[in-house]
């Protein structure tokens, strides 16, 4: 099974538009005297600070992609590779700029990561890949000790509150991790069709189809992780996104948080004991 991902999507991955050069300058992570910005809520900001990070800026990667054009056998069961591929291209461009934006920061992790997609009116087939997230930085331990095992600041879609009790247990995110599967499911026939006219029964073609698809978006999933030196994968959702180039084609997106265990040495002393707050929101 090919890993997609990992080819020309290093290409231009820390490159950053000049842009984005006064913001990032401006805030805490580089200035002393700068703000931080953040899309962490009240609480989150508060949680964070009482786990012993503080939050350094807002931190974004995009890339525009061009999405090329493959065909399908109208009959057959099949991975579009080309569109897997470009999609998986467009997602690590937008979060590798992401995290070089964290790295100028100093930061050792992101956290609350969001990966979205925008169409525009250029062409059906342009999409814009955007993933965002809040870099933080440990107040205490050792340097860098909370930063994945490639020495690159962590990525990760939890939540504060999420990452909070990961550092309650032990743990540390290392990697927002992903698999995607774009996938042709087959026509059925006139005759098929015809067969199943009023009968209750499963149609296996669809069903295999959507198996493999899936499955083939989940192992890719797990290889980001086992390659990431990770010990296992919290949060795994699957979407599935019906794209523009066809009624069936689609994507099978799996993500999710690779994490790993803290040595007694790298834990920042005593873990965080929980709180119970009661909003007064209604």
């Amino acid at each position: 099974m090919p890993l997609f991902g990992k080819g020309n999507a290093d290409t231009g991955a820390t490159w950053e538009p000049e842009a984005a050069d006064g913001r990032l300058a401006q805030t805490a992570g580089a200035d002393p005297s700068g703000v931080f910005t953040s899309d962490l809520t009240v609480s989150e900001y508060v949680l964070l600070g009482e786990a012993g990070f503080e939050p350094l800026g807002f931190v974004v990667g995009s890339s525009i992609y061009h999405i090329g054009i493959q065909v399908a056998r109208w009959g057959q069961n099949q991975e579009l590779g080309i569109l897997t591929q470009a999609m998986y291209n467009a997602r690590e461009l937008a979060m590798n700029r992401m995290r070089a934006e964290a790295e100028h920061l100093g930061a050792d992790g992101i956290v609350g990561v969001n990966m979205g997609m925008q169409a525009y009116v250029w062409g059906q087939d342009v999409l814009e890949f955007i993933a965002t997230g809040t870099a933080v930085r440990a107040v205490d331990g050792p340097p860098g000790s909370h930063r994945a095992p490639d020495g690159r600041p962590f990525t990760s879609d939890v939540s504060a509150q999420d990452f909070f009790r990961l550092l309650s247990a032990g743990a540390v995110p290392v990697a927002f991790v992903l698999g995607t599967c774009v996938y042709h499911i087959a026509h059925q026939s006139a005759l098929q069709a015809l067969r199943q006219a009023g009968q209750n029964q499963e149609m296996t073609t669809f069903t295999q189809g959507i198996y493999e698809a899936r499955e083939l978006a989940l192992a890719r999933m797990q290889a980001e992780a086992t390659a990431a030196q990770s010990s296992g994968i919290v949060g795994v959702s699957v979407e599935v996104h019906n794209h523009v180039w066809g009624e069936h084609a689609t994507e099978f997106l799996a993500t999710g948080t690779s994490i790993r265990r803290l040595s007694a040495e790298q834990r920042q002393g005593p873990s965080p004991a929980p709180t119970f707050t009661l909003g007064l929101d209604r």
